[in-house]
């Protein structure tokens, strides 16, 4: 809160502190070329295939309805990170442009990996630089330091202390990426975002805000990150399964409660929160909910609520259910064509 006396069923908005904006266009994609039995697996059937079928016209549209699915659900500002190894130049301008649009806050970054080459790593970190010297509002994106060669993770890491930004990268969610914290402490600060972090030894201390993505963890079969374990900030993310934040704060409750009888929901409710504070301009967001309590102990038990009102910046940008900024039909329709288009494309690599 600013100091402000509010109602009690209204808040700043929300923050989806880890999200990849074009898994919005993922549902229902086609079934991978064989059967993933491992998270390894899963990436190169799976999310890496779905990568390298990006174009700009469809991270447009992607970004477009994850940015109205954000401001349906009281989400104001989403920390994006993007990977499109065949559409690298000009990427971020796009999501930024797009959720603009809609009306939500983006603070964009783009992946970094050797995964795709030397050329691709060099292409990569040449767009967050673009983005980050044009005034973007954005951090330095890393993949994951298990994609990623010394020399590249220390290129990242000088590259947002040149421009005084954080770094957003994924962090141990598997054991494949069991040492990244080894390669990692000596370069990370404090405005680094440490997405997952599910196989992260707690006793490296690295710097930064670890964002634990629960779902998305569960859907992965990567393990449970035990959030509570860590002396750093913790905040909340959904990994771009939409961008629904008190039904992830339902969630991380719940599997903070089945491993400690004792939690309560004010741990979980203060992941949700700690987001804000890598936005910290989405604080004068303005959310007026459907349910008269917004208290962590009510919403923990107490499925659909949701935003009548929603205001960033000072602009009404969500009334009645509907967006004010932008048609959603139109939105919708023009993503579902990007999706069998992606689709299609995905056949291909």
């Amino acid at each position: 809160m600013t100091g402000l006396m509010l109602p009690e069923n209204v808040t700043p908005g929300m923050v989806c502190a880890h999200h990849h904006l074009y898994s919005t266009l993922a549902r229902g994609m086609p079934a991978p070329p064989k059967v993933a039995h491992s998270f390894p697996e899963i990436l190169e059937q799976v999310w890496w295939r779905l990568d390298r079928a990006l174009d700009l016209e469809i991270i447009r549209w992607s970004a477009m309805l994850g940015a109205l699915e954000a401001l349906s659900c009281g989400t104001t500002a989403i920390v994006d990170h993007h990977e499109s190894p065949e559409a690298i130049e000009g990427s971020l301008d796009v999501i930024a442009a797009a959720t603009a649009e809609v009306g939500v806050r983006a603070v964009c970054s783009y992946g970094v990996t050797d995964r795709n080459g030397g050329e691709g790593a060099r292409r990569g970190l040449e767009e967050n630089r673009r983005f980050l010297a044009a005034g973007g509002r954005g951090l330095v994106g890393i993949h994951a330091a298990f994609t990623c060669s010394d020399d590249t993770l220390a290129a990242a890491a000088a590259l947002a202390d040149e421009f005084g930004v954080g770094v957003h990268v994924h962090v141990s969610e598997d054991a494949v990426d069991a040492d990244a914290a080894d390669r990692l402490a000596v370069l990370a600060r404090p405005t680094w975002v440490l997405a997952h972090g599910v196989c992260l030894d707690e006793r490296y201390g690295i710097a930064g805000t670890v964002v634990h993505n629960p779902r998305s963890n569960l859907n992965n079969a990567v393990g449970y990150a035990w959030p509570a374990r860590f002396t750093q900030p913790v905040a909340l993310g959904t990994d771009g399964i939409g961008a629904d934040m008190l039904d992830e704060f339902r969630l991380a409750y719940a599997l903070h409660r089945s491993t400690d009888v004792t939690a309560t929901p004010e741990a979980a409710w203060s992941w949700l929160e700690a987001g804000r504070a890598l936005v910290p301009e989405s604080a004068d967001d303005r959310v007026t909910w459907s349910y008269e309590s917004m208290d962590p102990w009510h919403l923990a038990f107490t499925t659909g609520v949701h935003p009548v009102e929603v205001s960033v910046g000072g602009e009404v940008v969500w009334r009645d259910g509907a967006p004010t900024r932008v048609d959603p039909a139109e939105i919708r329709a023009k993503a579902a064509e990007q999706q069998q288009r992606l689709f299609a494309r995905m056949e291909s690599v």
